[in-house]
């Protein structure tokens, strides 16, 4: 392991101003993408569509430091025959490779899941860095569940167990880990119960990552902020968001840690960009904090776009704004107002 060039590529992961682009939706969940806004899901057009993202150059390169992306498309050329790899690489971002193969029901556990793919994982990292891919991610889902009844022990203990042999995999292949342990918005769950069941994921998670050796400084963490699920009768402001958040995670990340990449998790656009702009308000971090969105960053070029070759001008402009929207909240400059202007 070279911890040296592990360390710069997770650092570069996390630049300020800059953040990483989830496109690793699988086949099924792009298909209900596309699927929304009238396009068929064919491999041509899943092709057209993460190219005209990978094309957007400002955005690209001025605000996107890193791309997550699927087996499908690791392997896909443009339409002029360039690998969507090099495009990556020519906007000057990292590309990534999602690695697990999703969740299954955790035995005995109801409503509970796990996250498999594990078996050959060193073969196919090995493969993945033969492709040019710098990173990796690996998602483990934990839900509060209605009536704040999970998650259970057996759930937290798994996947934290899963992730930390993942990481410890990708280190050894010359991958850097995404560690994305994501606790879940849905229920009616209230922000103080949020931070409660994301503190204990989140120390699960680093006791695994210790006993598999994992070295922090060569990873970076995607987690959940700490937000009320979407049910509650009780919504948390913004600020609270932001302060409860960092409570939460300098109670949890080692300063080891180069960076934080939040996920979205299901909150709209400018919520997502309004609390990691909040975060990075309050200053005086241990580590990086940036973002790591999928539907926040590509919800308005998808529906730009549409399926129409005249409209991608239009869904790139979508995306550069939405790509620089976030880049000045991981500084803390972003402002509400800028979100009125047109993209």
């Amino acid at each position: 392991m070279n911890l040296s060039e592990l360390n710069k590529v997770a650092t570069a992961m996390v630049a300020p101003g800059r953040g990483i682009l989830a496109a690793d939706e699988s086949t099924g969940t792009i298909k209900k993408r596309l699927d929304a806004i009238g396009v068929e899901s064919t491999a041509d057009n899943r092709r057209d569509y993460r190219e005209m993202l990978f094309r957007s150059t400002e955005g690209m390169s001025k605000h996107i430091s890193g791309v997550i992306l699927y087996d499908e498309t690791i392997r896909q050329n443009a339409k002029d025959g360039t690998p969507l790899v090099k495009l990556i690489e020519k906007a000057g971002s990292l590309p990534g490779i999602k690695v697990d193969k999703g969740t299954k029901p955790l035995p005995f556990c109801p409503h509970e899941v796990i996250t498999e793919g594990l078996d050959g994982l060193r073969e196919r990292l090995s493969e993945y860095r033969g492709i040019g891919a710098k990173f990796a991610k690996w998602r483990a889902v934990i839900d509060i569940g209605a009536k704040h009844v999970l998650p259970s022990y057996t759930c937290v203990k798994a996947n934290a167990h899963a992730l930390a042999r993942y990481a410890a995999l990708c280190q050894d292949e010359a991958i850097v880990p995404i560690v994305e342990p994501e606790v879940l918005m849905d229920g009616d769950h209230d922000i103080d119960r949020c931070v409660e069941v994301t503190t204990w994921v989140l120390k699960e998670t680093f006791q695994e990552l210790f006993y598999n050796r994992v070295v922090l400084e060569g990873m970076v963490l995607k987690p959940n902020m700490a937000v009320p699920g979407k049910k509650s009768p009780k919504r948390a402001a913004v600020q609270e968001v932001a302060e409860k958040t960092v409570r939460m995670l300098k109670a949890c990340v080692p300063a080891a840690v180069p960076g934080i990449a939040f996920l979205s998790g299901g909150q709209s656009d400018e919520e997502a960009t309004a609390h990691l702009d909040a975060i990075n308000k309050l200053g005086d971090l241990p580590w990086r904090v940036t973002f790591s969105y999928g539907r926040a960053l590509q919800a308005a070029p998808q529906k730009t776009w549409s399926g129409k070759t005249e409209n991608v001008a239009a869904a790139q402009r979508a995306f550069n704004h939405r790509a620089m929207m976030n880049g000045l909240a991981t500084l803390g400059q972003w402002k509400a107002d800028l979100e009125r202007k047109a993209a």
